[in-house]
């Protein structure tokens, strides 16, 4: 499993985590399903219902069996191919995981085939991804969201999750930069503060934690400062004038009016609804 602080970190990137589902259907595929040598920009599930067949990602041959749940991620060389004349009767979807410029699975390793513990669920959530239903196409779209989303937290919470070895030096500074706005919500942030701790220009510096991370350097520390003040309107007696200086806002009228864009709410009703 990934250590607390690639936990901690993986999840600062789920923040801003984008998925969009380009392709889902059940499928017989036929004898001539086969390519030795490609390398998609989207990743692939497959759930095995029947037949036979072997794939291949990167230097790894796989034989998925009925009941197994596949994984082959993006950016990846892959292959597979027909093994008889019993070919493969599977669900499958094409999808991206975004968070930045990098696909979730450019961050993290998983085991890529598994066997399924609830295979009607898993069923039932790819029907749900090829039919959604909704009032309106915005609903319908976000019910496809939500089962996509479902069906990775499903394979997900089967696995051990590993950072790729490749992405540890941009996790550890992703923990430099939690650990420092964490131990400095209180007073001012600037991006030059946060550049030097990881010695580069600050116009580089803004490039590159976009780029990686999803978000800006500033978002991410007015993020890290509501959740803060969320975090002590629920949990402690301070007023909100306290808690504006807590969480690093020079005012209480500034902190309110930046409390409720963000959240729809002022901290006052937010900790009357939710204290």
């Amino acid at each position: 499993m990934a250590s607390g602080k690639n936990e901690l970190a993986i999840s600062e990137l789920l923040h801003n985590l984008q998925v969009e589902v380009s392709s889902v259907h059940l499928t017989h595929v036929s004898l001539d399903w086969r390519d030795s040598d490609y390398t998609p920009d989207f990743n692939k599930l497959y759930f095995i219902l029947d037949g036979e067949g072997w794939i291949r990602i990167a230097d790894k041959q796989f034989h998925p069996r009925p009941g197994q749940l596949c994984l082959m991620p993006a950016y990846v060389n892959q292959g597979y191919s027909v093994v008889s004349d019993q070919p493969y009767r599977k669900y499958w979807c094409h999808f991206t995981t975004r968070t930045g410029s990098f696909d979730l699975f450019q961050w993290i390793g998983v085991p890529f085939c598994i066997d399924v513990q609830d295979p009607d669920k898993i069923t039932r959530l790819f029907e749900q991804l090829i039919e959604p239903s909704g009032s309106s196409p915005i609903v319908t779209l976000i019910r496809q969201k939500a089962a996509m989303l479902e069906l990775l937290a499903a394979y997900l919470e089967q696995v051990p999750v590993q950072v790729l070895q490749h992405r540890n030096e941009e996790i550890k500074r992703l923990n430099v930069i939690h650990d420092y706005v964490d131990k400095h919500l209180q007073s001012s942030v600037s991006v030059d503060d946060l550049a030097s701790l990881l010695h580069l220009h600050p116009n580089y510096f803004i490039a590159y934690f976009k780029k990686h991370f999803g978000i800006s350097p500033l978002k991410y520390v007015n993020r890290k400062r509501i959740e803060k003040a969320k975090t002590l309107l629920m949990t402690s007696a301070h007023n909100v004038k306290e808690i504006a200086d807590l969480t690093g806002f020079a005012d209480t009228n500034h902190f309110t009016k930046f409390f409720r864009k963000e959240t729809g709410f002022s901290p006052t009703e937010f900790r009357a609804i939710y204290g």
